[in-house]
């Protein structure tokens, strides 16, 4: 019999990931601050959890996707939060997007009550949460990853184990301001080239023939060049994850001046936004400019 799994948090990735799972045979137990987001899956087998923790107690693994620290830390510490209704020997994974030191402050609550805990935030996009291509990287203790890697397996390809609870956050935090750095860089190329009348498309079709080549442009390009920014990866999470590695950065003394640069950019698109954008709508701040 599969292990019963809880979900809290039914955004753009952890609909997706709980459709996989239930497609994978899993029993699932979900809650969601809007519950009305819970239907399409409890329409599919899916039971509703009356909380965090009635999920909790009704799960041998938890996993938990929600949108920025201040989210996490309600949904485990807040009323009826999850880590109240975690058994003993039963497994807590983390896949939001937060800092280290949190994550290691859930690993230290954890282990009070003798719960294993990984975080484990994903790369991979909307896309990758609905095909169950996620990449996982993990901080925590390899048999911890064992026991849940079959559950993973139903949402993700690939699974690092990056060192002890908190490397996982640290690489997510690393990985998504190299996104977004290879954006907002696509961006002002963008701008020089179309601002030199040579057509953006033209910049793209080299670009990806190239050593500058970025996998991330062969989803985000398209988009900036339509000005389409349907939100895939929220501008609001990017600016939220460069933030937090700029903290991490000063928490550690190491000055990062291009993460900086560009954050002051993505601050200013996404203080002028007037709706729920991607992150790839930096490029607005070049096309403003030339408008202007």
């Amino acid at each position: 019999m599969k292990p019963a799994v809880g979900l809290v948090g039914l955004g753009l990735m952890g609909k997706p990931m709980g459709r996989n799972l239930l497609k994978a045979g899993f029993p699932l137990t979900v809650w969601n601050r809007t519950a009305s987001k819970a239907d399409d899956l409890l329409r599919e087998g899916a039971r509703w959890g009356e909380s965090p923790l009635a999920v909790a107690a009704a799960s041998d693994v938890v996993i938990t996707i929600v949108s920025d620290p201040p989210a996490l830390e309600g949904i485990l510490w807040g009323a009826n939060g999850v880590l109240e209704g975690m058994r003993k020997g039963s497994v807590l994974v983390d896949s939001s997007t937060v800092s280290p030191e949190l994550e290691r402050r859930v690993a230290a609550d954890c282990a009070q009550r003798a719960v294993d805990f990984l975080d484990a935030p994903v790369t991979g996009g909307t896309w990758g949460a609905e095909s169950g291509d996620l990449v996982f990287m993990i901080g925590g203790r390899q048999e911890t990853l064992t026991r849940v890697e079959p559950i993973l397996q139903a949402v993700g390809k690939r699974f690092f184990l990056l060192g002890p609870n908190g490397a996982g956050q640290t690489v997510k935090l690393a990985m998504n301001m190299i996104l977004a750095l290879q954006v907002e860089a696509f961006a002002e190329a963008l701008a020089l080239v179309t601002g030199a009348g040579v057509a953006g498309e033209k910049l793209v079709e080299v670009l990806q023939s190239s050593m500058a080549r970025a996998g991330v442009l062969d989803v985000k390009a398209p988009v900036i060049l339509k000005g389409d920014f349907k939100p895939s990866f929220p501008l609001r999470l990017m600016h939220k994850d460069m933030r937090l590695a700029l903290e991490l950065a000063k928490q550690l003394g190491i000055t990062l001046p291009a993460g900086a640069a560009a954050f002051e950019t993505y601050s200013t698109v996404k203080a002028a936004a007037k709706e729920d954008v991607d992150f790839s709508a930096v490029a607005r701040f070049w096309q403003k400019a030339q408008s202007a």
